[in-house]
């Protein structure tokens, strides 16, 4: 349904789209949150990828230092495009309020967020980047309930046992409140998770930011991810056009959101998975 002066508030004027819409993407994606976010005017990025560390040796004064070169591989990363569209009336945009352009930059930008986040934690997305189903990560196991936080500190050792740090837990929303449900002992009211009290609704599980999206799988799991082993590549020519050709006899204005975005997951075993299950 096209939006007009009868459905909504005066809109959007053409020098207010691209801050309203390009620079909130990155702080309200949860895959961006959790990810280190990269850059680039490639069509590639290119992650390395250390597969062997230099031999370091112990020499006697005056002696030759053995050279041992590190070893590298490395992971490409192609960016694919998303995109939204919106059609309003000249009216609105004529009449426009920064109130109201609000409203419909953060319109576009809860699209393409679903849509960046849906993919980043899907197996395969059609037309889009391979997401965190399609690696294989290390697991811990809480059992067919969560009880404690036994299985998120396991999680956490088993990131560091590969070298990395688990820096956010995401999960479904039911699972966050599963999680947040649980209380420090029996016939206690008080919870078992802490809150994060410099962002509002944060909450902690074993000391680490616990991030929520609808997007994550709703069968309990919940992924440890180090920053600094996860990427979301984003292409700098993110692009917010308005044309007017297309609905000319109308006299309203398309509002078109082009991004191209791709995810790196350059240590899989560093992305640890907490599943509700028992061990197999």
């Amino acid at each position: 349904m096209a939006t007009n002066t009868t459905t909504a508030a005066s809109i959007l004027r053409p020098e207010q789209v691209g801050p309203l819409i390009v620079q909130p993407l990155t702080t309200q994606s949860v895959a961006m949150q959790a990810s280190t976010v990269a850059q680039t005017d490639a069509t590639e990025f290119r992650i390395p990828i250390i597969t062997g560390d230099p031999d370091a040796s112990w020499v006697p004064e005056g002696t030759e230092i053995p050279v041992d070169d590190a070893d590298f591989d490395e992971e490409v990363v192609v960016p694919k495009k998303v995109a939204a569209l919106s059609v309003l009336s000249n009216e609105l945009i004529e009449d426009s309020s920064p109130e109201a352009s609000a409203v419909i930059g953060a319109r576009l930008v809860q699209s393409l967020v679903r849509k960046v986040d849906s993919a980043w934690f899907a197996t395969a997305t059609v037309n889009g980047p391979a997401g965190l189903g399609s690696i294989t990560p290390s697991e811990t196991y809480a059992g067919a309930a969560y009880a404690n936080v036994d299985a998120f500190l396991e999680a956490i050792t088993a990131a560091e046992s590969v070298g990395a740090q688990v820096n956010s837990f995401v999960t479904h929303p039911q699972t966050a409140l599963a999680l947040a449900k649980l209380k420090k002992a029996a016939g206690s009211n008080e919870p078992l998770l802490q809150r994060d009290v410099t962002v509002p609704g944060g909450r902690v599980v074993a000391g680490v930011p616990l991030l929520v999206s609808p997007d994550a799988p709703n069968d309990g799991s919940v992924y440890g991810i180090p920053k600094d082993r996860t990427f979301v590549v984003v292409r700098r020519d993110v692009q917010v056009v308005l044309d007017s050709s297309a609905f000319f006899t109308s006299d309203r204005t398309a509002v078109r959101v082009t991004a191209r975005i791709g995810f790196g997951f350059p240590h899989p075993a560093a992305v640890v998975k907490v599943n509700k299950t028992v061990a197999p």
